[in-house]
């Protein structure tokens, strides 16, 4: 008898590769910080933090030392050089941590980084301990404790923005320092009306008027804009953020970069749309945590103060992200009549509907009735069941 070992033999190749992937987290961590100290310093009983991206995170503890230094820290280590021509998630991730250690402390909401090497391309950063994370409080079925998280989360995205409003030429610099291409907010914007109407055109009989194509424009205009621009995490989902006793921080900064804070404002009405597993909040969910946002960088934007202002803003910066995640999913998604919508197909015919809404609300009249007649035609195809199912916690 033969036996069939392969799966076996695959998971021990892979634990072996996991193994040494820590192994040379803790070297490179062990090697940054005593160049840091001037003293060696070891590291000892790793934990591997899976994680999605390119970097190996392990947490460690210190064995005892003379320097004022936590009992155990997180190492991010990237063995792998950049791709030529594209953006280093480390540089980025260096970078964004850089210019959060050089502020406060309570203007700081992510870890302190506490050492980094450009060579090594590894980073030492403070560990938070084993805090939940929101994406935690969403699956769980306490709904007072969700509500407080995303709210503590709106606030900490408004002292993020108001605490790197100013602070674009000091990230640039640094990104500069470090090898790094400084990106724009043009990269897929170019093209973006022509892409969508002919999806919508061909896919759903649905074109685009004028005077929608007109609001694109203001759309991309307004991310190209100097306004507003403060530090964004990008990665907004779930899971890259702890819920500590201080609030809502940060963690995953491998996309960082300075944009338009509007960007990340109409992810509240939006929550976590780049997420594939993102699902629905209840009702006036939204709107509590633009006003968390909102107090807090009112001072810094005092146009914002104003309602109507704000309201369009947001609704023109929903527009944009709207159209960008149509432009990706649409091509991909099962649109036969009789198939069970999923997560995203059903995620994609809820933002159209929210969209719709609330341009109508800030009377943008040709907005509101395209996104109408998009979700409509979207919610035929995928049929009665195209709803966006609620995070655990407030079924």
């Amino acid at each position: 008898m033969t036996v069939d070992t392969s799966s076996a033999g695959d998971a021990g190749v892979r634990a072996e590769a996991g193994e040494l992937a820590v192994a040379a987290a803790v070297a490179a961590g062990e090697a940054v910080l005593t160049r840091r100290f001037g003293s060696a310093i070891a590291l000892v009983s790793p934990e591997h933090l899976a994680g999605s991206g390119p970097a190996t995170v392990v947490r460690a503890r210190v064995v005892s030392s003379s320097f004022a230094l936590p009992r155990t820290l997180v190492v991010k280590h990237y063995p792998d050089p950049p791709e030529p021509g594209r953006v280093d998630p480390f540089a980025q991730e260096a970078v964004s941590y850089q210019l959060f250690t050089a502020l406060a402390p309570d203007e700081r909401m992510c870890p302190e980084l506490l050492a980094h090497d450009g060579g090594d391309r590894v980073l030492v950063i403070e560990d938070l301990g084993r805090a939940p994370t929101l994406q935690d409080k969403l699956a769980a079925r306490d709904s007072r404790a969700a509500e407080r998280a995303l709210l503590s989360w709106a606030r900490s995205l408004g002292r993020l923005h108001a605490s790197t409003a100013s602070r674009e030429a000091d990230f640039n610099a640094l990104l500069r320092r470090l090898g790094g291409p400084v990106r724009t907010d043009n990269d897929g914007l170019a093209g973006l009306a022509d892409d969508v109407e002919e999806l919508t055109s061909e896919l759903l009989d649905v074109p685009v008027p004028e005077a929608v194509r007109e609001r694109i424009a203001e759309a991309v205009a307004q991310a190209r804009s100097a306004a507003f621009r403060a530090f964004s995490p990008v990665e907004l989902a779930p899971e890259n953020n702890l819920v500590t006793g201080s609030g809502v921080r940060f963690l995953d900064f491998e996309r960082g970069r300075v944009r338009t804070a509007l960007v990340d404002a109409s992810c509240l009405r939006l929550p976590f749309v780049s997420d594939p597993r993102a699902m629905a909040l209840p009702a006036g969910m939204s709107e509590a945590m633009i006003a968390a946002w909102r107090a807090e960088i009112v001072d810094v934007w005092p146009s914002f103060a104003d309602d109507v202002e704000l309201a369009k803003q947001l609704t023109i910066s929903e527009m944009l992200q709207v159209w960008q995640i149509t432009r990706d999913l649409l091509p991909h998604l099962n649109l036969s009549r009789h198939a069970t919508p999923v997560s995203r197909e059903a995620a994609l015919v809820t933002w159209w509907r929210e969209l719709a809404r609330h341009a109508g609300y800030s009377r943008l009249t040709e907005v509101a009735e395209h996104s109408t007649r998009v979700a409509a035609a979207l919610a035929a195809r995928l049929g009665p069941h195209a709803d966006l199912a609620f995070y655990p916690a407030f079924r």
